[in-house]
């Protein structure tokens, strides 16, 4: 039977915390009218219905199809986008060089170790046709990644992290992160990679005295914790940790403000199935302490505290009930006293490819972001590549807008596209300290199909995947 061709920003979404969410009456709406418009379209412009899917003119499609699902206003692109090369270019350009700072891969070698149930269950959720047979890790791979953040997107500097999980658990290894950076830094410039070191400081007090070495000989541009990873403790009796706590948390930030670099990147959200229920630590309510107690250590929140289940999306902020989601950190920040010129940046990694076809939410999201932290506060990451090229997750940032009556309604900003710029660009740079010159070169360097990806791929699979 021939699997049906969906285009990536109406495929079913979920994480690897959460069972595919089911089709609202939009999304039935806006899958329909995208396959007759396929139907229609593609036969004219000369492309199969799953290379439609690909072209920035199938990715107007979808957005536009999206749009009208949800009353308009969200995706304002002309109908010429869906036809004309030259439209659709013109509707998704920007200025700035893109900086991606959550990207992922995996060593197959280390597929049979712990980290990857969940992964494998991940992936079988997000696309249960492509993997109905098992995952095959050889396909998020080193080799897939160089291909599709560099090969096939716009992306000029991307971070590369990694999952949760001791060196013996883990799907890919701090020396193996450091590894691929310092491969592509032999293809392209030195600035297109940039790595975080992982850090589990309550797996015990060694993690803590390991990392001066790590600063030394893996130099990463920040730390990356799970507070949401590891076993009980008298500081979270239920798992994992927090940033404010006296226990794990205070010690690890006064090791990275006495090492640097002064960055650390929290999961916070995507916690499980009910917000605050099943992993209390993947609240972000320390965030706000923690940054307050530690001005000069920038954290960056990855997902934003977003959580995605079943009570529905998300709204306006409560102020008398900030209990769950984006919420919470805007709570945390609020009473910490932090706002637009403070050191705490929200990440959107997932937390845009979740909500993107809920465009209301995604509107609440941003806006309650832009109007707590403001514009210059705010990250871009994708999660790469576990949802295949990011090229289409920055098309559909670059169209999206806050609609006029919501910025009335609720007080929003406008997504401008200035705002954009900051967020796809400007922002990771002061964080992770990007420079203009080392921009400027990976610029140079990105764009579609480099030719430097393909030698970098074979290098990368080679040595990446070692089992180290």
């Amino acid at each position: 039977m021939a699997r049906a061709v969906t285009s990536p920003l109406l495929a079913p979404k979920s994480t690897d915390e959460y069972a595919p969410m089911p089709l609202s009456r939009a999304d039935r709406r806006a899958a329909a009218d995208l396959a007759e418009r396929v139907r229609v379209l593609a036969p004219k412009l000369g492309l199969s219905a799953s290379a439609h899917v690909f072209d920035r003119r199938g990715t107007a499609t979808a957005l536009r199809a999206i749009d009208a699902a949800h009353g308009g206003g969200f995706y304002p692109l002309d109908e010429a986008t869906e036809s004309e090369d030259a439209a659709a270019a013109a509707a998704f350009s920007g200025e700035a060089p893109v900086v991606d700072v959550q990207t992922h891969f995996i060593d197959p070698a280390r597929w049979d170790r712990p980290s990857a149930a969940p992964l494998a269950g991940f992936l079988q959720m997000v696309d249960a046709e492509r993997w109905c047979g098992g995952v095959d890790p050889r396909l998020i791979d080193a080799a897939e990644w160089a291909s599709l953040v560099f090969g096939t997107s716009e992306t000029a500097v991307a971070l590369l992290t990694s999952t949760p999980g001791s060196p013996e658990e883990n799907v890919l290894t701090n020396p193996q992160i450091a590894a691929a950076r310092d491969i592509v830094v032999r293809y392209a410039d030195a600035g297109r990679v940039l790595t975080h070191t992982i850090v589990h400081p309550n797996l015990g007090a060694a993690e803590l005295e390991l990392m001066p070495a790590w600063r030394d000989e893996l130099a990463p541009s920040g730390w990356k914790v799970y507070t949401l990873y590891g076993p009980s403790t008298a500081a979270s009796p239920t798992g994992g940790w927090f940033l404010d706590d006296e226990e794990i948390g205070l010690p690890f930030l006064e090791q990275v403000q006495a090492l640097g670099p002064r960055v650390v990147a929290a999961h916070k959200g995507l916690g499980g199935p009910i917000p605050d229920a099943s992993v209390p630590a993947a609240s972000p309510r320390d965030i706000g302490p923690a940054a307050a107690a530690f001005p000069g250590i920038d954290f960056v929140v990855y997902h934003s505290g977003y959580e995605r289940d079943t009570s529905g999306a998300e709204g306006p902020y409560d102020a008398n009930a900030p209990h769950t989601g984006v919420d919470r950190l805007i709570a945390s920040v609020e009473a910490a006293g932090i706002g637009p010129e403070g050191n705490v940046y929200a990440e959107l990694g997932s937390t845009w490819y979740l909500m993107l076809r809920r465009p209301a939410e995604a509107a609440h999201v941003l806006g309650k972001l832009l109007a707590t932290l403001g514009a210059d506060r705010i990250v871009w990451g994708t999660d790469s590549i576990w949802y295949g090229s990011p090229q289409p997750l920055i098309d559909a940032f670059r169209a999206f807008e806050i609609p006029a009556s919501f910025q009335e309604r609720f007080g929003y900003p406008a997504l401008t596209f200035e705002t954009k710029e900051k967020i796809l660009s400007h922002n990771a740079r002061r964080v992770y300290g990007v420079t203009d010159t080392a921009l400027a070169d990976a610029a140079r360097s990105a764009g579609a199909s480099p030719s430097w990806v393909g030698a970098a791929s074979v290098e990368l699979r080679r040595a990446v995947s070692l089992g180290g």
